[in-house]
C-alpha cells in the first residue's frame, strides 16, 4: 500500500479538479450544439449599431460538484492506516472534492463576452449576445443566423440597404 502525508490529498483532489477544468471546451461563436447539425436556420442581414461588453455567469449543474466530491473522496479514502481514517479521509475529500468542483465548474463556464445591438435590413433592432472572435464593430455588416440559437457573421459581400447606406441622396429627376 502507497503511504501518503496527510497534506498531500488536497492536492492531489486540486491537480484532480484542474485537470478537469483543463479539458473543457471554450465556447465560442463557431460552437454549436450536437442536434444544430443537419438543420436549416433563417439569415437574414444587417448592420452593427452598437455593442457593450457583458459578463457571463457560470453554471452551477452539479456535474462539477458531482466530479470533484468523487475524485476528493477517491483520494482521500487513501489517508490513513485502518478503515476508520479511511472513511473519514474519503468523506472529508468527497466534501471539500464537491466545494472544489463546484468552484471550477463556474468559474470554467464564465466569461466575457458582447452584446451587439444590430439594426436589420427588414426589421427591428435586435440585441445578440455573444463572443467577439470576428472583431465586429459598429458599422459591420453582418449576417444573422437563426437556427439553434442566434449568430452574427461578417457579411462583407452584402451591401446594406439604400436607405441606411452612408452618403444616400435619393436620385431626383433632371
Amino acid at each position: 500500500m502507497i503511504r501518503h502525508s496527510p497534506c498531500l490529498a488536497p492536492l492531489m483532489a486540486l491537480a484532480v479538479l484542474a485537470g478537469v477544468a483543463g479539458c473543457a471546451p471554450a465556447n465560442g461563436n463557431s460552437t454549436v450544439s450536437p442536434y444544430a447539425l443537419g438543420t436549416a436556420g433563417y439569415v437574414s442581414y444587417g448592420t452593427v449599431v452598437g455593442m457593450r461588453p457583458v459578463q457571463v455567469s457560470g453554471t452551477r449543474s452539479g456535474v462539477g460538484a458531482a466530479a470533484g466530491a468523487v475524485g476528493g473522496g477517491l483520494v482521500g479514502s487513501t489517508v490513513g492506516r485502518g478503515w476508520r481514517a479511511r472513511t473519514v479521509g474519503g468523506v472529508a475529500g468527497a466534501v471539500i472534492g464537491g466545494v472544489g468542483g463546484a468552484l471550477v465548474e463556474e468559474a470554467v463556464t464564465s466569461g466575457q463576452a458582447v452584446e451587439f445591438i444590430v439594426r436589420t435590413d427588414r426589421g427591428p433592432d435586435i440585441a445578440v449576445i455573444q463572443t467577439n472572435e470576428l472583431g465586429l464593430r459598429p458599422g459591420d455588416r453582418v449576417a444573422i443566423t437563426q437556427g439553434d440559437r442566434v449568430r452574427l457573421t461578417r457579411a462583407a459581400d452584402v451591401p446594406a440597404p439604400a436607405a441606411y447606406a452612408p452618403g444616400y441622396a435619393p436620385m431626383r429627376g433632371k
